[in-house]
C-alpha cells in the first residue's frame, strides 16, 4: 500500500473514532419498537456520511421493516466493483446493570472502544466508509464501491431477501465484502471461512387454566416448568448428540486432513477457560473445543422463564413455561428442514399434561467460503501485508443468514473480513473493539482493493 494512504489513515484516526463514537451513540435497537425512530436516525447518520466522503449517491430505502442505506461510487463499469454489505442496528443492551459505563455513551479504556455495537457491526461497517475515504482522497481507488447497510440483522433479516430480489441489477458486483466476524488474535490474523446455519424457535407449555397454589395443587398437577426442563434435557443424550431424528442426517464429518487444517488454528484451551472463568469444557464427545463451535451442529436454550421471579417469595405452580432454543447448523443442513424436524419431535415427546406451541422465529443457512477463489486470495494477500503474517483460515460458530441468501439471490461470493476478537462481548454487557484491530482493518480494507483490482486483471 502506498505511504500516502497509510499517513492518510494516521492523521485522521482521531476524527474517525470520533464520528464512530457518534455513531455509537445511537440507540439503534432493532428488537425494540420504542427505538424505532433510532433505528432511522442512524441509518440517516450512515447515508449523510456516505454523501460527504464522496460517493455519487446515497439513499435510505424503506422496507416493510426497518430501512436499508444504499450508497454507490461507479469510477469505471468496466472497473471491479465490491459490494460491502453491513448492518447498523444492534442487540438490545440489557441488563444495563452490568455495563461498567453506559451502553450508548462509548468510553476509550485500555485501548478498546466500548459501547453496545462497537464490534457487531458498526465499529466493522464504519471501517469500510473510512477506508473508501482514504482510498478516494489519496486518489488510490481502484474499484467501483457499493454500500448496502441494513438495521434488521439483529432480528433476522427478515426484509431483506425482498430487497435483493427487488433490487438484483442495482446491487450487482463481483464480490460481496463483510467485516462482521472475528480473528484469533492481533497475534494471529485469520479469516472465517465457514458460518453455521441458524434455526430459532420459542416454545410455549401450558398446563392448568391458571396459576394454582403449590400447596393445594402440588403433586396433583403438571408443573410446566418441570415438564419443561424435562423435555429439553431430553434433547441430548449422555455423549451430547441432540437426539432429535434425522438431524444428523446431511451433516458431512470433515476428513483427517480437514480436522487437521482446522487443528492448525492457535488454541490455548486452560486461556480459554480462564478467560470465562470456568474449571472445564462441555460439548459433543469426540471433538475438540474448535470443532464443536466451528465444524458440528449444536442446540442450545437461550432463556428460560415462567412462574413468579419477582422479589421474595410465591408459591405459585404455573400455567405457563417457555424457552427461546436455539440450533446452529452446518453445510448441507436447512435451516426449514431442522425447524421442521424439531417441531415434530417437541411436540411428539410432549406428556398430555401439558399443550405446546412451538413457534418458529428466523433462521438462515450455512456458508462455505471457496478458498480457491480471487476474492479469498485477495483477503489472504491484504492481511499478510497489513499484519505480516499469512492469516489462518478459520469456521465460526456465530451466523450470519444473509451471506448464504447472498449466493443464492445475487449469485456473488462472500469474503469475511472480519476484525473482532472473541473476547470483545458482542451480545454480552461491555462490549468491546479495539483501536488496533479498527485502524489495522481500516488498512487491511484499502489493500483489500488494491489486491482485488489487480488479480481481476
Amino acid at each position: 500500500m502506498s505511504t500516502t494512504i497509510n499517513r492518510y489513515i494516521e492523521e485522521h484516526k482521531d476524527r474517525f473514532i470520533n464520528e464512530l463514537f457518534d455513531l455509537l451513540r445511537i440507540p439503534s435497537i432493532s428488537a425494540d419498537s420504542k427505538f424505532k425512530d433510532d433505528v432511522l436516525k442512524a441509518a440517516n447518520f450512515v447515508r449523510d456520511k456516505l454523501i460527504a466522503i464522496g460517493v455519487d449517491k446515497a439513499e435510505v430505502i424503506a422496507t416493510p421493516g426497518h430501512p436499508v442505506v444504499y450508497g454507490e461510487k461507479i469510477l469505471d463499469p468496466a472497473l471491479p466493483t465490491i459490494l460491502v454489505y453491513g448492518h447498523y442496528d444492534v442487540q438490545p443492551p440489557d441488563p444495563y446493570e452490568l455495563w461498567d459505563s453506559p451502553p450508548f455513551e462509548p468510553v476509550i479504556k485500555d485501548d478498546n472502544i466500548y459501547a453496545r455495537g462497537a464490534a457487531d457491526d458498526k465499529g466493522q461497517f464504519y471501517m469500510h466508509i473510512k477506508a473508501f475515504e482514504a482510498m478516494l482522497q489519496t486518489n488510490s481507488l481502484t474499484c467501483n464501491v457499493k454500500f448496502m447497510i441494513e438495521g434488521e440483522e439483529e432480528v433476522g433479516s427478515d426484509n431483506l431477501e425482498g430487497f435483493l430480489r427487488e433490487n438484483k441489477e442495482m446491487l450487482k458486483s463481483d464480490v460481496i465484502l463483510i467485516s462482521d466476524t472475528s480473528i484469533i488474535s492481533v497475534d494471529t490474523p485469520s479469516i472465517t471461512i465457514g458460518l453455521k446455519g441458524l434455526s430459532y424457535l420459542e416454545v410455549e407449555l401450558t398446563g392448568p387454566n391458571r396459576d394454582l397454589h403449590s400447596g393445594i395443587y402440588g403433586g396433583g398437577v403438571a408443573n410446566p416448568i418441570n415438564v419443561l426442563c424435562e423435555m429439553i434435557a431430553s434433547l441430548k443424550d449422555e455423549n451430547n448428540r441432540i437426539t432429535i431424528p434425522g438431524f444428523y442426517d446431511k451433516v458431512v464429518d470433515l476428513s483427517e486432513e480437514e480436522r487437521s487444517e482446522l487443528a492448525r488454528a492457535p488454541f490455548d484451551l486452560q486461556a480459554y477457560m480462564d478467560d470465562l472463568d470456568l474449571d472445564g469444557v462441555d460439548g459433543e464427545h469426540g471433538y475438540s473445543t474448535l470443532e464443536r463451535t466451528g465444524i458440528r451442529p449444536t442446540l442450545d436454550v437461550n432463556g428460560i422463564w415462567g412462574g413468579y421471579i419477582g422479589e421474595g417469595a410465591k408459591t405459585v405452580l404455573p400455567s405457563k413455561a417457555y424457552a427461546k432454543i436455539s440450533m446452529r447448523l452446518v453445510p448441507n443442513q436447512d435451516s426449514e428442514e431442522i425447524t421442521k424436524l424439531f417441531k415434530q419431535h417437541f411436540e411428539a415427546i410432549a406428556p398430555n399434561t401439558v399443550k405446546v406451541k412451538v413457534t418458529p422465529h428466523h433462521g438462515g443457512q450455512p456458508y462455505i467460503t471457496p478458498v480457491n477463489s480471487i476474492a479469498f486470495k485477495a483477503a489472504s494477500m491484504a492481511f499478510e501485508q497489513a499484519w505480516g503474517k499469512k492469516p489462518v483460515p478459520t469456521r465460526d460458530g456465530g451466523s450470519i443468514p444473509i451471506v448464504a441468501l447472498f449466493d443464492e439471490v445475487l449469485k456473488i461470493n462472500t469474503v469475511l473480513l472480519g476484525f473482532g476478537l472473541d473476547s470483545d462481548a458482542i451480545h454480552s454487557p461491555n462490549e468491546k473493539y479495539g483501536i488496533l484491530n479498527f485502524v489495522k482493518g481500516i488498512e487491511t480494507i484499502a489493500l483489500f482493493h488494491q489486491h482485488f483490482a489487480a488479480l481481476k486483471k
